[in-house]
């Protein structure tokens, strides 16, 4: 290509609202090295599977690399600047990020979707653009080639990108995701130090599961290790376990305290097959929640956009709905589409799934095999209204849990911080009010007249009394 035929990547205008970094960025200060424009949104499950990449990479070019995320979000709730300064804490983000909410960068560089990369060489040309995940090896490779011939040319000019950080308050807790209340306990995925905690329900912890440490290692207790553990089932004496880091399926034994992997290899797969006879070979994807019924382990994989099935007795594991395209679409298991499913609770031949990109409920019926939508329209329809079935609306859903009592689901509404009632027979759903303010609730859990919430974003665990509206922070402690 010619020196004319070449295009000057835009600069970053002054206007954007930075993190990780004392002040703004520009193009023109990092003339000498790669630099990768990571386009992103912070729900989506895609670009998280780009950032163990883009870490991968950063540490193997120290400084003569750049990475910069933008921002482009889809949701209201992400353009808030606390809010994507949780994120970037929650994913352990070490490199600039500017909030682009009004897509002037999106629009400049003729991005069309998440997540995309800019690779922009050391003279400051636009390369190329690299859309979807999986790319570690590509990058790599054109990121070492571009530097030996900046070399070359002795426009080479290393030099580190420093990083501010604005970390999180010291707590017990780090980012919980999802809750899971028993008679006797309360089990906690304590996300963001890779943990599961046994504790009481006042709070008081009993066991530790998890070194603290991100890893894939079985063993007893403490000694195991997990990365970013999510959804949660008991089934007889074990906690099943959705190990969504390692993209597999743990179990810990709850009498003896050992952890063991009952499904995934620790890497993430794609599309690698639709069954697995030995499920310690399954390619898994990011695993979300879990529920179980009749003999059966219901896997919602967010990263696949589907739900899967693991019969327990014969340990076989297989996708069970979803075709694989984000989408949101009715009908015949096979046929029907789903779209970052993260949230599974089973009632009554029924598995409802809350769908968090379509902001929606589906309903699979376990019997007939079908999959219809409770609440939901479609990928950008979403927001914070009351009503009937598709005349509601919810944002970014993750949470859910089902209350037979009432006849009724329970949903964390994340990205509306809100907790929602939906009537099953009905579909009505409902703003339940309460005077308590939440940060991305991840994850409800019911018992009896107690919902115990995953208020992630806040470091806590709350307890909402259903009868009296009372709620208050569960003191999680040692």
């Amino acid at each position: 290509m010619s020196e004319s035929t070449r295009i000057r990547a835009p600069e970053l205008p002054d206007e954007l609202e930075w993190f990780n970094t004392d002040g703004s960025v520009t193009l023109a200060s990092q003339r000498g090295k790669v630099v990768l424009l990571d386009f992103w949104t912070y729900c989506c499950i895609n670009c998280m599977h780009v950032l163990p990449d883009l870490r991968y990479l950063e540490n193997k070019y120290p400084e003569s690399l750049t990475v910069i995320g933008v921002h482009s979000p889809k949701f209201e709730n992400e353009r808030v600047g606390a809010q994507l300064q949780k994120a970037i804490n929650r994913y352990h983000i070490r490199h600039p990020v500017a909030n682009d909410p009004s897509f002037q960068l999106w629009r400049a560089y003729g991005i069309k979707a998440w997540p995309s990369i800019i690779f922009i060489d050391p003279e400051g040309y636009i390369v190329g653009v690299l859309r979807g995940e999986g790319r570690r090896r590509q990058l790599d490779e054109l990121i070492a080639r571009h530097l030996e011939e900046a070399e070359a040319k002795g426009v080479l000019r290393p030099s580190p990108m420093p990083v501010v950080p604005q970390p999180e308050p010291e707590a017990q807790l780090s980012f919980p995701g999802k809750v899971l209340a028993t008679r006797a306990h309360l089990y906690i995925a304590d996300s963001g130090r890779n943990r599961v905690l046994e504790a009481h329900h006042d709070g008081k912890i009993r066991r530790v599961f998890g070194s603290g440490t991100a890893g894939m290692l079985d063993g007893a207790e403490s000694a195991a290790m997990f990365d970013n553990p999510q959804g949660m089932v008991i089934v007889g004496d074990f906690l099943y376990v959705a190990d969504t880091g390692n993209h597999a399926i743990r179990r810990i034994h709850l009498k003896s305290g050992e952890v063991m992997t009952l499904a995934g290899t620790g890497r993430q797969g794609r599309y690698g097959a639709d069954s697995y006879r030995e499920p310690t070979e399954a390619e898994l994807n990011s695993p979300w929640d879990l529920a179980y019924d009749e003999g059966n382990l219901y896997i919602a994989m967010a990263g696949q956009h589907q739900v899967w099935r693991m019969n327990l007795n014969h340990l076989a594991i297989e996708r069970y709905a979803g075709s694989g395209r984000e989408d949101i679409v009715d009908g015949p298991l096979d046929s029907s589409c789903f779209a970052q499913p993260s949230g599974l609770a089973v009632h009554e031949g029924h598995l409802y799934v809350v769908d968090s990109e379509t902001s929606s409920v589906r309903d699979i019926n376990l019997n007939q095999k079908v999959v219809s939508t409770m609440v939901g329209k479609g990928l950008f329809d979403f927001g914070d209204r009351s009503g009937v079935g598709r005349e509601a609306r919810l944002q970014h859903p993750l949470g859910i849990s089902v209350d037979t009592e009432r006849n009724a689901l329970w949903i964390a509404d994340t990205y509306n911080s809100k907790i929602k009632r939906i009537d099953i027979q009905t579909h009505e759903v409902s703003n339940f009010k309460f005077g308590f303010t939440l940060n991305e609730p991840g994850g409800v859990s019911l018992f009896r007249n107690k919902l115990f919430i995953a208020n992630t974003n806040e470091h806590q665990v709350v307890v909402l009394d259903l009868q009296s509206r009372v709620a208050e922070v569960v003191n999680v402690r040692e």
